[in-house]
């Protein structure tokens, strides 16, 4: 693996880690105040695209790392709209 794949598998894991602690906190206490729905919506489409993209690249570590952001992206999407 060259330095360039190791770069971007750490960004990929660090930027997709990040959303970990959020998305398990708005599912147990289900609350989402502090979050903007216009906000969490364009982030989804835009994660979306960004796996569309890292498969058409392709890109495994922007395809990856997007799938699983887009999953809790979605997870607390979904809370927001439920729990309003």
């Amino acid at each position: 693996m060259n330095t360039v794949a190791i770069i971007g598998y750490l960004a990929a894991f660090g930027t997709t880690v990040s959303f970990l602690p959020q998305a398990v906190k708005t599912i147990r206490t289900k609350d989402t105040s502090g979050i903007s729905l216009p906000m969490y919506c364009f982030f989804t489409a835009g994660t979306l695209l960004w796996l569309i993209y890292g498969i058409m690249e392709p890109s495994l570590p922007v395809a990856v790392a997007n799938a699983i952001t887009l999953i809790f992206a979605s997870a607390i999407l979904i809370y927001k709209i439920k729990y309003k």
